[in-house]
This record gives C-alpha cells, sequence and structure tokens, in this order.
C-alpha cells in the first residue's frame, strides 16, 4: 500500500494541479465582458473541438507507462508521437483557420450565432495544443515507467504557474476577449508543460532507458498498432462526448445558460475526477509486482468513498454557492443552475476511479479491445439520452447532460468490470502460489 500512495500521490498531484486551470480560468472570464458569451464559446466549441483533434494520441501516457521498457521500443514510440503530432496540427489549422470551421461550429454542432466568431478566434490560439499533448504525455510516461512519477507533479505546476500568469495579464489589463484568455492560459500552460518535461526526460533516457535490458519480444509496428489502436479509438470516442454535449445542450431549454455553467461544473467535477485519473497508470505500473491487485482493490475504494463523500459536503452546504457565486464568480441564476447539477453529478467521481481501476487491468494485459468496448457503450447510452433530452424539450440542458453522462460511465465502467475479472483473477492466482 506504501508503494501504491508513493506512485500515486505525485500523479494525483499533477492531475489535480491540472484540474484547478479549469476552475481558475472560468473565474477571470467570468469577471471580464460577455462572460456568458466567452464561457459558452470556450466550453461550447474551443474544448470540445481541441479535445476531438488530439484524441489520436491523448493515450500515449498509457502506451508509452506499458510499453517504455527499453530504447528500441522507445524510439519506436516516440517516432509515432512526432509523426501523429504534425498530421494533428495540421488538422487542427484546418479547421480553425478555413471554412471548415463553420462546418464544424455551425453544422456539426449547431452553436447559438453569438459564439461561433469568439469559438474561432479561441481554436485558432490552440494551435499547438495537439503536438504539445502528445509530447508531453509520451515523455510522462517514460517518467512514471522508470520511477520519476514526482517530475510529472512538478510539470504540472510549471503548467499552473504559467497558466496563473497569463489569466493575470488578461485581468489586470482587460483589454482581451474572455476567450483570448482562456485559450491564452490553456496553450501557453500545455507548452511550458511540454518544454520541462522535454528537458526533465533527458537524463532518464540517458542513465535508464539506454541501459535497461532489451525486452524478449521487442516492440514492432503491428504489436505497437494491435496495442493502441483501441486504446486511440476509445480516446476518440470519448473526445466525441464533448462535441455531441454541445450540440445536444445548444438545442435545449436555456442552452446559452447550460453552456456556461456546463463549463464550470465540469471544471469542478475534474478536480474530483482528477484522483481517479492518476490512479489508471498506477495500476498499469505496479499490477506486475506480487501482491498488487488485493492492495490495488483496497486503494481504490478508499478513493471511491473519499471523492463521494467530499463531493456530497459540498453540495449539501454552501460550498457550493460560494465557489459557483464567490469564487467561479458566476451570476445568481447559473449558481442555482450550478448547484442543481451538482447533485446529478455525485457518483461520477466514484464511477471514475472503478473505470480507471479495471482500464488500467486491462492495458496492463496488452489486450485493449474491451476498452473501446466500453466507450462505445458510454457513447451510445449517452448519446440516447442526449437526445431523448433534446425531443423533450422540457428540461434545462445541463441537467440532462450530467445525468447522460452519470448513465453513460455507470455503464462503460459495469462492461470493463467484467472484461477485466479473468486479468485479475489470474493475477490473484499468481499471488496465491506465490
Amino acid at each position: 500500500m506504501r508503494r501504491i500512495v508513493q506512485t500515486w500521490w505525485p500523479l494525483a498531484a499533477s492531475w489535480l494541479f491540472m484540474a484547478t486551470e479549469g476552475p481558475m480560468m472560468s473565474a477571470v472570464v467570468a469577471r471580464l465582458a460577455e462572460p456568458e458569451i466567452n464561457l459558452a464559446a470556450w466550453g461550447g466549441i474551443v474544448f470540445p473541438v481541441a479535445l476531438v483533434i488530439e484524441a489520436p494520441i491523448i493515450m500515449l501516457l498509457s502506451a508509452s507507462t506499458a510499453l517504455s521498457r527499453d530504447w528500441g521500443s522507445y524510439l519506436k514510440l516516440r517516432r509515432f508521437m512526432m509523426h501523429a503530432g504534425v498530421v494533428l496540427t495540421i488538422l487542427h489549422m484546418l479547421v480553425a483557420f478555413t471554412p471548415l470551421y463553420y462546418v464544424v461550429a455551425v453544422g456539426l454542432i449547431g452553436a447559438p450565432a453569438e459564439i461561433v466568431e469568439p469559438g474561432r478566434l479561441g481554436l485558432m490560439i490552440m494551435t499547438p495544443w495537439a503536438w504539445a499533448i502528445g509530447y508531453r504525455r509520451f515523455n510522462q510516461g517514460v517518467l512514471i515507467r522508470f520511477g520519476h512519477s514526482r517530475a510529472v507533479g512538478l510539470g504540472t505546476l510549471i503548467r499552473l504557474g504559467a497558466g496563473a500568469l497569463v489569466l493575470a495579464i488578461g485581468y489586470l489589463t482587460g483589454t482581451q476577449p474572455g476567450i483570448v484568455v482562456a485559450a491564452g492560459v490553456i496553450a501557453c500552460g500545455v507548452v511550458c508543460e511540454a518544454i520541462y518535461v522535454g528537458l526533465r526526460v533527458r537524463p532518464v533516457l540517458r542513465d535508464q532507458v539506454r541501459q535497461a535490458t532489451s525486452v524478449a519480444q521487442p516492440l514492432t509496428l503491428r504489436t505497437f498498432l494491435e496495442f493502441y489502436t483501441p486504446l486511440a479509438m476509445m480516446a476518440l470516442l470519448s473526445m466525441l462526448i464533448q462535441p455531441v454535449g454541445s450540440a445536444a445542450l445548444s438545442r435545449m431549454p436555456h442552452a446559452i445558460e447550460s453552456l456556461a455553467a456546463w463549463s464550470v461544473v465540469s471544471s469542478f467535477l475534474f478536480l474530483f475526477r482528477s484522483l481517479g485519473y492518476a490512479y489508471n497508470e498506477v495500476v498499469i505500473a505496479l499490477l506486475d509486482e506480487p501482491h498488487a491487485a488485493r492492495s490495488l482493490r483496497r486503494f481504490a475504494a478508499f478513493l471511491v468513498a473519499l471523492t463521494t463523500i467530499v463531493l456530497l459536503t459540498i453540495a449539501a452546504t454552501p460550498l457550493a454557492t460560494i465557489w459557483f457565486g464567490r469564487i467561479s464568480g458566476l451570476k445568481p441564476e447559473l449558481v442555482a443552475l450550478a448547484r442543481g447539477g451538482l447533485w446529478v453529478a455525485l457518483p461520477i467521481p466514484g464511477l471514475t476511479v472503478l473505470l480507471k481501476r479495471y482500464e488500467g487491468a486491462i492495458v496492463h494485459s496488452q489486450r485493449t479491445r474491451p476498452i473501446t468496448e466500453a466507450m462505445v457503450i458510454f457513447l451510445l447510452a449517452d448519446s440516447a439520452l442526449l437526445w431523448a433530452g433534446v425531443a423533450w424539450g422540457q428540461v434545462a440542458g445541463l441537467y440532462v447532460g450530467l445525468t447522460a453522462l452519470v448513465i453513460g460511465l455507470l455503464m462503460q465502467t459495469a462492461w470493463l468490470w467484467r472484461r477485466s475479472r479473468p486479468v485479475v483473477r489470474a493475477l490473484l492466482i499468481r499471488d496465491c502460489g506465490n
């Protein structure tokens, strides 16, 4: 258990630092001109579209943690990362700087007219995002694999500091639109973190990766694609949730209010979900060790209880009003909408912990197809409920979106639990034999 905590807490700190980025940004943008328009443009267009574009390389963190075991494997993974980063950056520029943007924002998402042009400006500023994300996550996986998870947390702290500087400049000058500040914070932070991680990994590559014993079965393009393609498909499908959700919320009652509140509520929930996201790489890295399966299960139960109890306490007390009103700077009507959304979202942090535990076990087995299967189940359930909400048209989009998210996560987690049982059972039998 001590080893689990030592590996987990720097990663959790990293995710938590990253999770504070969204609330910080929302709090400042809410205090600039036209806050609802700019928050809706960020949450309804810029962030979901940027996430979809980067989806094929977002799982490089898990892939690098699992596969960067020797120098040959590292070089092959780095080559893939570089090529994919260039292709996705070109795709991002095509969407942001050509008429293709209107096909996406107006034709597919159906965004309200007020947020279309601010959304395009924000997407232009986010151009470095995809390559920086791939480079950062790939090298973070190497650091985790070779026992340097604390460096990941420090890198995210640097990212947070860079973003805070941009926020301070944007708030104090007050001359730039909120969407420029929001996109500038995220883009600048990610690039600074990528630079730090690239420098920090160099001695690890020289002293550990180059010296590591070559794996018995060298990594080939075929084996890598068999391993990574289901992960990339899962990431792509998961990123579709954002634009699908934005499109649905744009067609429900109180569209602008729901889109504005969605970006703030989802950023707040990410603070709690980050503890579960960090657990995925812990499971991947440690499940090989003797008697790890039982300890990992106990620690997951602790995280589920902790995140659920803390979120319940906030939702049931004036702390929610303080957060959404005084800290996030939302108007009273949006505060009431966001507070109601927290009650709907109560199961989300705990489900995230369980989902990442089962997902980590499947990635550890290097048979990753069940992860894509589970994401397809999630997307079908989530989309069906969003469609029903649009057809009914009687409930604010925020509540429908959060309900669909909860039901989808529940079904996804159940499928991953079922598909990970043989892996966990085999490890428990191994431990009993030892």
